[in-house]
């Protein structure tokens, strides 16, 4: 199962990077089009669905990862005991939200399918078809933050955050990495 999931959240970044590929795809046709008289319809809805796509599809990967933005100013000063309840008092919270928004967004699709909404640019799709992508993200999402809950209730460090630099050199390698 652990091989799983973490080819899961991988395959979820591979498809956040295809999606960053077309973006920038369409974006340079568009450019270089302009001047010679090329142009492609509905361009611009199809970026805006993938950068909404690439965003949601991005999160479990960078969640795993370590990447998110993580302000651990009282976390990092609590004891170990209070540290590990607190972590899955912030996990429970983060399911929750993140539980919330997942059922909305799978609500949103169904009901751009059942009322057969339409795009209302150049090209006519429908709608629920460029809202996969954040469904998808938000789902791939909650599912990384159950099995982390389920990993760090088990006693286990959270992997989700990377280990503290003991080294100067260290300290400078995790500063340049972050683009501080």
């Amino acid at each position: 199962m652990r091989v799983f999931l973490d080819r899961l959240y991988l395959f979820s970044g591979y498809l956040a990077g295809g999606f960053m590929l077309a973006i920038f795809v369409l974006m340079m046709l568009l450019s270089a089009g302009r001047p010679i008289g090329l142009n492609i319809p509905a361009a611009d809805d199809f970026v805006s669905w993938c950068m909404a796509a690439m965003a949601f599809l991005g999160l479990a990967h960078t969640f795993r990862s370590g990447e998110m933005i993580r302000v651990g100013l009282l976390i990092d000063r609590l004891p170990p005991r209070s540290r590990h309840w607190t972590e899955l008092a912030c996990l429970v919270v983060g399911i929750g939200f993140i539980g919330f928004f997942t059922f909305y967004a799978g609500q949103l699709i169904r009901d751009s399918w059942r009322f057969h909404e339409m795009s209302q640019g150049v090209i006519s799709i429908p709608m629920w078809v460029p809202q996969i992508g954040y469904f998808a993200g938000l789902l791939i999402l909650l599912i990384a933050f159950v099995d982390e809950f389920i990993h760090v209730a088990r006693g286990n460090l959270p992997r989700y955050e990377k280990p503290k630099p003991t080294t100067a050199e260290e300290v400078v390698e995790q500063a340049i990495q972050s683009a501080v």
